[in-house]
């Protein structure tokens, strides 16, 4: 620490927010969470699984190829086009190309039979490798639109937002696509029709809200002179050997990106089968998943949007290592509902629920069955997870936001998404590997609670302060 003490380190940055940028930044959260929401969580990955795929299990096993696909091409990817973007002031032009990238494949999931698995899923891996790029673009915006004092909260806005978003959107798949007899448009049901055109409301939704960031927010200044793409390329190959040669200084980030490793990647596999998990184990309707969803985005943003408050007063890895312990104790629940170790108390749950029924005047009652109890169990364990998915998130990315130096954003945020998705196809991987070789998706499951324990660990190794002081130094 001689040399930081020795170094010049800038005052606390406490410039005012401009509220037009943080809005239309937050705005793109609000659109773009409805691909991860609707498409990757809840409603296309349980269609492809139960419908498109010939069993469940083959289902399961495949959308999990198709996550890990994606999360080799992100990893590859992402620190690359972050430095790019760096050197050639490409950050909103990035981001614009790789948001378009989303939206039409989304779009193009519409048209696939349920006889077209194959296809369809290499189409959702494009779309999911773009939204995932997307990330480093977008996510670099934050520490140029919040001060030091305010990133936390600022990023808490993002993912609050970004929940609603999904919320809504899922609010409308629901009234208007899957729940009436007859779905709006004139859909049919028939070959789950009704279902795939989930994906247009997600492609329209993208389109309107994502678009306010790109007339409102600038484009980012080129940290180097213009030259052929070619050369760019090169250097920008050669920019990235000297960060990792350089590395060492940044100990603080490092240790933070090899925690997110595996943290990330439990909250990916969850996020990728957490509706796969609802329908083939538990029987969830379309219906009910789409509830189940609902709650969860409501739980996740209320968490995204308060935890942002407290990121700021106690620091990004204090929230982070709440966050961890709430999420490892949420997924064991999950693991474990539908046990008898559980069935006593997803039957306290039902009772609760049926006395409050009859306070209400409620004549149906909900019978007490092992099943029941089960998904009873299992709604806890969701909501849970997304009072802190939310908080997760979200102070992963301000904590980040504080460990970035100058001129190096989008590269940052390029090895940011790179450890969100290095390993991320572990999690995936065993997910299939362990359900295919049990025949078991609980056993599959099991692999968070791991990963999860794994990350908390390593995150209490994180100097924050240190990180943040090596940053202002430059």
């Amino acid at each position: 620490m001689s040399e930081l003490s020795a170094a010049p380190v800038r005052p606390l940055d406490r410039t005012p927010l401009d509220k037009k940028k943080v809005l239309a930044w937050a705005f793109y959260d609000f659109g773009n969470s409805a691909f991860t929401t609707l498409v990757v969580t809840f409603i296309y990955s349980t269609y492809f699984a139960k419908t498109m795929a010939p069993t469940e299990v083959e289902g399961t096993a495949l959308w999990s190829r198709g996550i890990t696909v994606t999360a080799l091409l992100v990893a590859l990817l992402s620190p690359l086009t972050g430095a790019m973007a760096d050197r050639g002031g490409f950050r909103k032009r990035f981001l614009l190309l790789t948001t378009l990238a989303v939206i039409v494949p989304t779009a193009l999931l519409y048209g696939f039979g349920s006889d077209q698995a194959l296809a369809a899923l290499v189409v959702f891996v494009v779309a999911n490798t773009m939204f995932e790029l997307s990330g480093t673009f977008y996510n670099a915006f934050l520490p140029t639109i919040a001060s030091e004092d305010s990133i936390g909260r600022v990023s808490g806005y993002g993912w609050g937002f970004g929940y609603i978003g999904g919320l809504l959107c899922m609010a409308i798949a629901l009234v208007g696509f899957v729940q009436p007899d007859v779905p709006w448009f004139g859909l049919s049901k028939d070959g789950g029709e009704n279902i795939r055109a989930t994906n247009v409301l997600v492609a329209a939704w993208m389109a309107v809200f994502c678009a306010p960031l790109f007339f409102v927010l600038p484009e980012q200044k080129a940290t180097h002179a213009k030259m052929p793409m070619g050369q760019m390329v090169r250097e920008s190959f050669a920019q990235l050997g000297d960060t990792f040669q350089h590395l060492k200084r940044y100990r603080q980030t490092v240790r933070f990106l090899v925690a997110r490793l595996f943290f990330n990647d439990a909250l990916t596999t969850i996020f990728s089968f957490g509706g796969i998990y609802a329908a083939t184990v538990f029987n969830f309707t379309f219906t009910e998943i789409m509830y189940f969803g609902l709650a969860l985005n409501v739980s996740a943003g209320l968490g995204g949007f308060l935890f942002g408050f407290i990121d700021d007063k106690v620091g990004g890895k204090t929230t982070v290592v709440v966050s961890l312990i709430g999420l490892t104790a949420a997924a064991a629940l999950a693991i474990a509902a539908g046990t008898a170790a559980t069935d006593w108390l997803g039957n306290a749950l039902i009772s609760v629920a049926n006395s409050a029924k009859m306070l209400l005047g409620g004549e149906t009652l909900i019978p007490s069955t092992d099943v029941n109890a089960g998904k009873a169990v299992l709604w806890v364990a969701g909501i849970v997870i997304g009072l802190f998915a939310g908080p997760n998130q979200s102070a992963s990315r301000s904590l980040l936001g504080r460990f970035v130096p100058p001129g190096k954003t989008n590269e940052f945020f390029g090895f940011f998404n790179f450890s969100g998705k290095a390993t991320s196809f572990l999690g995936p991987l065993l997910l299939g590997l362990i359900t295919g070789a049990t025949h078991s998706q609980r056993a599959g499951v099991s692999i968070t609670v791991l990963f999860f324990v794994v990350g908390l660990v390593l995150m209490l190794r994180v100097d924050e302060k240190e990180g943040i002081a090596v940053a202002k130094t430059g």
